[in-house]
């Protein structure tokens, strides 16, 4: 037998992350899928589809998720039933979330620092990428020439006077770095 959920879409609101009485975390979300086709006036149309998740994952998953968060979830489908307090069967259909994803990149879900949804994280002007810290000795220089070749504009300092970052392999070497098209991967 075979039951397999695969989703991609938005959540609708906060994950509601309870706690059973034996201590278990569990979390429950609603996920908006847009359908492949588009309706009579030209909108795409959406399904918003339960979803469980449970223990640990449920645990990282609300700590790291948020209301319209693009997730991907893999789980099964589950049915259950239970009465409610007015003695009606109430019937529930559910995906129970075994794997999840966050498709977004962490400056879109962590708008703490005031940018914009998708927009890239800085760097604080920093010339050096492996330290994000604000360093007062590289006097802001950033060479930021996406698809060109790179140009040494800081006086043959690189970026770099008074840094020792050790994560930088190339800190305080001297050396420029000359990269034809060919090096490039792609």
């Amino acid at each position: 037998m075979l039951n397999r959920a695969v989703l991609t879409g938005r959540l609708t609101r906060d994950v509601d992350l309870r706690y059973t009485q034996s201590g278990t975390a569990v979390g429950s979300f609603s996920l908006a899928v847009d359908r492949q086709f588009t309706n009579q006036q030209g909108e795409r149309e959406a399904d918003f589809i339960n979803c469980v998740i449970w223990r640990k994952s449920a645990e990282n998953f609300a700590n790291f998720v948020h209301k319209g968060s693009l997730v991907g979830i893999d789980g099964r489908i589950q049915t259950r039933n239970y009465e409610n307090a007015q003695g009606q069967r109430v019937y529930v259909t559910e995906v129970v979330v075994e794997n999840f994803a966050l498709l977004e990149p962490r400056s879109a879900r962590n708008n703490s620092n005031g940018q914009q949804n998708g927009a890239p994280q800085q760097n604080n002007g920093n010339a050096n990428p492996f330290d994000n810290n604000s360093n007062p000795g590289n006097g802001g220089n950033s060479n930021n020439n996406a698809g060109s070749k790179p140009t040494n504009n800081n006086g043959g300092n690189n970026g770099n006077s008074g840094n020792s970052n050790p994560n930088d392999p190339f800190a305080n070497s001297g050396d420029s770095i000359d990269i034809s098209d060919d090096d490039l991967p792609f």
